[in-house]
C-alpha cells in the first residue's frame, strides 16, 4: 500500500490568519511540520492539500521548495480536497494531519500507520478519543473509505472535518484508537496552534529543544514542560472550536 501523509493547510484562519506560515526560528511553521513528518519510516510521500484561493500560492511555494507534493482544491469542502489529493498522488492509505500541528511526533505517526496496515481498520487514530496532548493528532484511513464517505454525506461538518463521519459511525466502520499511556493531565495540554498564545507555546518548545536535538519527540517535549510548567499556563484558557 502507498502511504501518503496529507497536510490540510490554508492561510485563512478566523483566530490566527496566516498561522500556517508563521515564523518559528526563522522558518515557516509548515516547513517544520514537513521536516518532522519526513522522519516517519512508514510514510512514503508528503502532500500539502491547500486551497485554490490566491493567498495560498504561498503555501504551494513552500511545499514545492521542500519537495513535498501539493494539491489545490476547495476552500470549503476539505473532504473533497483531501480525497482528490489522495487520488492524484495514488495514495492507498491517507495519514491525515492538520497544518496547525508542527510538533507532530513521527514515532506516533508510525505507530498509527503500523496499526492501520496490520489490522485493515477503516480508521486508526489518537483522536477524538484523546489521551495525547492537543497537537499530536494523527489519523489513518484508506482512500477507498474516504471515497465512500464522500458519497454518503453532504453535512457541512463532515465536509470540513475530513474523517469525522468515519469515526462517528463505528457501527458502519471498523475504528481503532491508539492510547498514549500518559497521565490524564497531559490530555489538556495545548501543543497545537490556533491562537497567538498557542504559537508562543510552540515557539518556546522549538527554541529550547530543536537547536540541541532536531529529532526531539513527545518524550522530550514532556520532559521540558515538566521542568517549565509555567509555559503551559500561557494558553491554558484557550478552547477548541466545536466541531458541530
Amino acid at each position: 500500500m502507498k502511504v501518503v501523509a496529507i497536510i490540510e493547510a490554508r492561510m485563512a484562519s478566523t483566530r490566527l490568519p496566516g498561522k500556517t506560515l508563521a515564523p518559528i526560528m526563522g522558518r515557516p511553521m509548515l516547513a517544520l511540520l514537513i521536516e518532522r513528518l519526513a522522519r516517519s519510516h512508514l510514510v512514503q510521500q508528503i502532500v500539502v492539500a491547500t486551497t485554490d484561493r490566491p493567498e495560498d500560492v504561498a503555501i504551494q511555494q513552500v511545499a514545492e521548495r521542500l519537495k513535498a507534493g501539493c494539491f489545490r482544491g476547495s476552500s470549503e469542502d476539505v473532504l473533497d480536497r483531501v480525497l482528490r489529493a489522495a487520488q492524484e498522488f495514488k495514495a492507498d492509505l491517507i495519514v491525515e494531519v492538520t497544518g496547525d500541528c508542527p510538533l507532530i511526533d513521527p514515532a506516533i505517526v508510525d505507530q498509527v500507520v503500523q496499526k492501520a496496515l496490520e489490522t485493515g481498520c477503516d480508521y486508526v487514530g489518537n483522536f477524538p478519543h484523546r489521551t495525547y496532548p492537543r497537537g499530536l493528532e494523527v489519523r489513518a484511513f484508506p482512500t477507498k473509505t474516504l471515497a465512500e464517505v464522500a458519497t454518503l454525506t453532504s453535512d457541512p461538518a463532515d465536509r470540513e472535518h475530513v474523517s469525522l463521519y468515519i469515526y462517528e459511525h463505528p457501527d458502519q466502520y471498523k475504528v481503532m484508537y491508539i492510547e498514549s499511556g500518559l497521565p490524564e493531565r497531559w490530555r489538556e495540554a495545548r501543543l497545537t496552534v490556533d491562537t497567538t498564545e498557542d504559537l508562543e507555546v510552540v515557539r518556546t518548545v522549538f527554541e529550547n529543544l530543536y537547536p540541541e536535538n532536531p529529532n526531539f519527540g513527545l518524550v522530550d517535549i514532556i520532559g521540558f514542560l515538566e521542568r517549565k510548567p509555567e509555559i503551559l499556563e500561557i494558553n491554558r484558557q484557550t478552547r477548541d472550536k466545536p466541531v458541530r
